[in-house]
């Protein structure tokens, strides 16, 4: 049985969060266990949907990720990603781009 995705934040740090994958990507001889995600800026969303990414579409997804992860995910590695771990991932970007108010009402403990 494999442990769901766990994002933790960074430091108090809201420009990026870092998942851990239920499922690790092999990559060589390189195993990725976490995935940091950086908050995409306007170039990072060129040719994206915004309301598909926070809908956390597949397509928007394999689209954005590579451009926002660290290590940067290639579209092979999205595309063979666990489902719980595509949610986890598309769900934290999707965070990133609620605006400030929005998230401070739902994220204080």
């Amino acid at each position: 049985m494999t442990t769901p995705s766990t994002p933790t934040q960074e430091s108090k740090n809201t420009d990026a969060t870092t998942v851990t994958l239920s499922k690790p990507i092999q990559r060589g001889d390189t195993t990725i266990k976490q995935v940091t995600l950086i908050k995409p800026n306007a170039g990072a969303l060129r040719g994206v949907n915004l309301l598909n990414v926070m809908q956390v579409d597949v397509n928007a997804l394999i689209t954005l990720l590579p451009r926002v992860t660290d290590p940067a995910l290639i579209e092979n590695e999205v595309l063979a990603l666990d489902p719980d771990d595509l949610f986890s991932l598309g769900s934290e970007v999707a965070t990133f781009l609620l605006p400030s108010d929005v998230k401070s009402q739902f994220m204080t403990p």
